[in-house]
């Protein structure tokens, strides 16, 4: 059986975590249960880790690996980039950029469900 590895790095300060990062947790617990459900019966199950980081390793917060692979290296014509998080900024202490997206000219801060999926099927080909 083929397993489907997905792993969450994300800053943890205090317990708590950003805005953005909140977002795409919400997402991704929205998705992988459907993904396990769903490539069960194709012979692959799905493996959820959270990896968390302390602010010295904010540039890689809200990474989304897929078989050790970035998600936004999975799906065509995605790239990651970066921008301001004022709630990473305050977590932090001082101003911050976190990760981001961008996919078809649009740029998300948060990866919306969509995404994962997309890019978890093309890599494990179950759905």
């Amino acid at each position: 059986m083929k397993t489907l590895e997905i792993e969450w790095r994300h800053l943890e300060k205090d317990g708590r975590t950003c805005l953005r990062c909140s977002d795409t947790l919400q997402s991704l617990q929205q998705i992988v249960s459907q993904l396990a459900a769903e490539c069960a019966s194709r012979g692959v199950t799905v493996a959820y880790r959270e990896t968390r980081l302390p602010p010295e390793r904010l540039p890689e917060s809200n990474l989304i690996l897929l078989d050790g692979v970035p998600l936004e290296s999975v799906l065509p014509g995605a790239a990651a980039s970066e921008n301001e998080c004022r709630s990473c900024g305050e977590l932090c202490g001082q101003p911050s950029l976190c990760r981001t997206v961008t996919v078809g000219g649009q740029t998300f801060e948060a990866i919306p469900a969509a995404l994962i999926r997309q890019a978890a099927c093309a890599v494990a080909q179950c759905c």
